[in-house]
């Protein structure tokens, strides 16, 4: 199961008592958030203000930037973050989650209440109270020994609104907050601990006090039935491919979302094989999965009238004596053939089975989720996910849905010519051409082959934000992110 533990929440209208670490902001125009009495502690301590103070100390508006303030008097310590610019709700998620990962650092040797002060009102707050939560994420190693414990770390969060436009917010920032940090230590766990089997173990267990069923398909079902992309992908390894499906169905529900997540477990390219390189963060390849489980659950757990019907395909690409080969003709779930062009091409072929699984259940809106393509971190960097839709309406509902999570995300064409590049003369169509040019929208005029005409669409191409090589920033933590997560429970709030 997911290892993550996040803090407890609270919102609150003004300071705490005996909180240890304030978070508030810096901008070009002084201090955001620094409460009158903290203020006022400042200049007579200190003779100047807070940001005077900050300022004279290195601290600068800048997106990122963190100090951190001595105590005045029997106050709390400041951690002063810069805010660049208009501070906008995204650019606060960003700076709480900044704030939060700089008091992590110094509560490693005893447990820390911290407060966070970024402004009021319900927009603002949530995003603080998220960003904050998602700040103090951290993934624990895997270590036979528990030397490494301190006993300490944060010992809750509260975030201030002095306007006490609490609602359910608390509640729904701890919930979103914590299907982010799942998806995250999935993609975080070690291949030879999640593979299919063991990852639909934990899906089970995620979900079993939920009012979400789940199926689990195994290699012999997938035969019966079959589902010949996640077949051919999976038959290399020994840890044979799982086909889940959980299922959310409310009372009241008026729209039904399906979502598809492609499961790679472990990616080398099959015969194809990555070069070293590339083939060592590919334990990331089932990010697209761990999203729409994550989602899922949490959609129920906000109580959502959505129907919810999500497929995670998943299966691990490895070379053996029993993998699929460039030019093998598949026959997919519903009957298509599917010349394959290349087996580092794989995650079309399991997202291909799952959609026309799911197209069956004639939802109102099927939305597919996938670290696709390599071309798409070319096109749009590592931090922007792609999108490609059927229609304007759905890019829209999709784009408003991501612009709400603070989830970037920018939409590209599917061009006429994409489909006459997958002309095949064995099969149906080809799964990838020779040529490389256009390899995102390319692999998305794949994926829309397998949903009917008429039904709406989206596909969101997550390879570049699903994965943080680097050091972590803002609220994003190394490793794994969550992306999607956010956007999709956004999504079926709109629908619900």
């Amino acid at each position: 199961m997911p290892t993550h533990s996040l803090p407890a929440l609270s919102i609150v209208r003004s300071l705490p008592r005996g909180v240890d670490l304030l978070v508030v902001g810096l901008t070009s125009d002084g201090a955001i958030g620094a409460p009158d009495s903290i203020e006022a502690a400042y200049g007579k301590q200190f003779g100047s203000g807070v940001a005077e103070l900050a300022l004279s100390l290195g601290a600068k508006p800048k997106t990122g930037n963190r100090r951190t303030l001595p105590a005045a008097g029997s106050g709390p310590r400041l951690i002063v973050v810069g805010v660049n610019g208009e501070p906008t709700p995204d650019l606060l998620r960003q700076a709480a989650g900044a704030g939060l990962r700089q008091a992590a650092g110094l509560a490693e040797q005893a447990k820390l209440s911290v407060a966070v002060s970024l402004g009021g009102g319900p927009e603002v707050v949530r995003a603080v109270a998220e960003g904050a939560l998602l700040g103090s994420y951290s993934y624990a190693p895997i270590s036979g020994s528990s030397n490494g414990s301190t006993g300490g770390g944060i010992d809750g969060i509260a975030v201030i609104d002095p306007g006490g436009s609490r609602g359910d917010l608390a509640a729904r920032a701890q919930t979103m907050a914590n299907a982010v940090a799942t998806a995250r230590d999935w993609v975080n766990v070690p291949p030879n601990l999640l593979y299919p089997a063991s990852f639909a173990d934990q899906v089970r267990a995620l979900v079993k006090e939920s009012p979400v069923t789940i199926e689990v398909l195994d290699e012999k079902a997938l035969t019966r039935a079959g589902y010949g992309g996640i077949l051919a992908v999976g038959g290399g390894s020994s840890r044979l491919p799982r086909l889940v499906k959980l299922s959310y169905a409310p009372r009241g529900a008026k729209a039904h979302l399906a979502l598809v997540g492609k499961g790679i477990t472990f990616d080398s390219g099959g015969l194809n094989l990555k070069p070293a390189e590339g083939m060592y963060w590919m334990k990331c390849d089932m990010a697209g999965a761990a999203a729409i489980f994550a989602a899922t659950h949490a959609i129920a757990q906000l109580g959502l009238k959505v129907r919810v019907t999500a497929y995670g395909a998943l299966a691990e690409n490895l070379v053996s004596d029993t993998s699929y080969r460039p030019s093998d003709v598949l026959t997919m779930y519903g009957g298509k053939t599917v010349e394959n062009g290349n087996t580092d091409a794989e995650g079309r072929l399991v997202l291909a089975d799952a959609l026309a699984r799911a197209s069956e259940d004639h939802p109102d809106l099927v939305v597919d989720v996938a670290t696709l393509t390599g071309a798409c971190i070319i096109a749009l960097g590592n931090r922007t996910s792609g999108l490609m839709v059927s229609d304007d309406e759905t890019a829209v509902r999709l784009l408003d849905a991501a612009e709400a999570a603070g989830e970037p995300l920018w939409q590209l064409p599917i061009t006429a010519e994409q489909r006459e590049r997958l002309d095949s003369k064995v099969a149906d169509l080809r799964s990838s051409p020779r040529e490389r040019a256009g390899g995102a929208i390319l692999a998305a005029a794949f994926l829309r082959e397998f949903v009917p005409a008429g039904t709406p669409w989206a596909h969101l191409d997550i390879a570049g934000p699903a994965f943080n090589e680097g050091k972590p920033y803002g609220y994003i933590s190394s490793g794994g992110t969550g992306a999607g997560v956010r956007t999709l429970i956004e999504l079926a709030s709109s629908l619900a």
